[in-house]
């Protein structure tokens, strides 16, 4: 399957391209399906396609030298992975998969990098995106050093939330303190009070986010300023 017309493009990147670039770029994106435990690239392996998901949400996991594993970064379709490729570099720096059934279009990487040389507002909306992403990085290293448990899940519900239609998230327990990067227990405490508090219910695999406005209250300020910063960056680029 070839990309669809511009027009019904899910993948908010895509879409912001001017039509001619877009029509240029998208003879090269194909159709992926990408159940939950796709692998998008390996830490120390070659990159050998560029994602860009149009539903769903995947992660950036960073590991340690002893194999200590916790989530960096979180994707859906305000992106695409792996970030490194807009480098020029070949090989992943992470290991990035998917977390969330989705779906999406990709490109080899070769083919992305002939466009990133050759395709000047390509190459500006690829260059803005990682910019974006960067400060979802900073902000994920304060928010750890800084926000309890309790504020982080909040955080991270938020932006799973800003990735998928609805209000159902699937997500267990164990995938969430894999990426809080604390045991599960503490996951299991951290969701009962936000369920205790109206926030959202938790079911088996399943959180439904309930009410929103309170959720970002509870989260203070470890939710918002990436957020903000994307949608500065998105704006008025062409």
């Amino acid at each position: 399957m070839v990309a669809p017309q511009q027009s019904s493009m899910q993948n908010k990147l895509l879409a912001l391209l001017p039509a001619a670039d877009y029509d240029q770029v998208a003879a090269d994106l194909k159709y992926v399906g990408l159940p939950r435990g796709t692998s998008i690239a390996e830490a120390g392996k070659p990159i050998e396609y560029v994602y860009f998901l149009t539903s769903g949400i995947g992660s950036i996991v960073a590991t340690t030298p002893e194999g200590h594993r916790a989530e960096a970064g979180v994707f859906g379709f305000d992106g695409y992975v792996p970030t490194t490729a807009v480098t020029g570099a070949e090989i992943s720096s992470h290991d990035v998969g998917i977390q969330l059934e989705g779906d999406g279009y990709r490109m080899d990487y070769v083919s992305f990098r002939g466009w990133m040389e050759q395709n000047r507002n390509l190459s500006k909306v690829m260059i803005r995106s990682i910019e974006a992403f960067s400060v979802q990085l900073a902000y994920t290293a304060v928010s750890n050093a800084i926000h309890d448990v309790n504020e982080r899940l909040a955080r991270w519900l938020l932006m799973c939330h800003d990735r998928v239609t609805g209000n159902e998230i699937a997500l267990t327990h164990d995938f969430i303190s894999l990426m809080l990067a604390v045991r599960r227990p503490s996951v299991t405490t951290s969701l009962h009070i936000l369920e205790g508090n109206g926030f959202i219910r938790a079911e088996r695999g399943i959180i439904t986010i309930r009410n929103r406005a309170a959720l970002e209250e509870f989260a203070h300020d470890a939710y918002g300023k990436p957020e903000q910063e994307y949608r500065r960056l998105m704006k008025d680029l062409f």
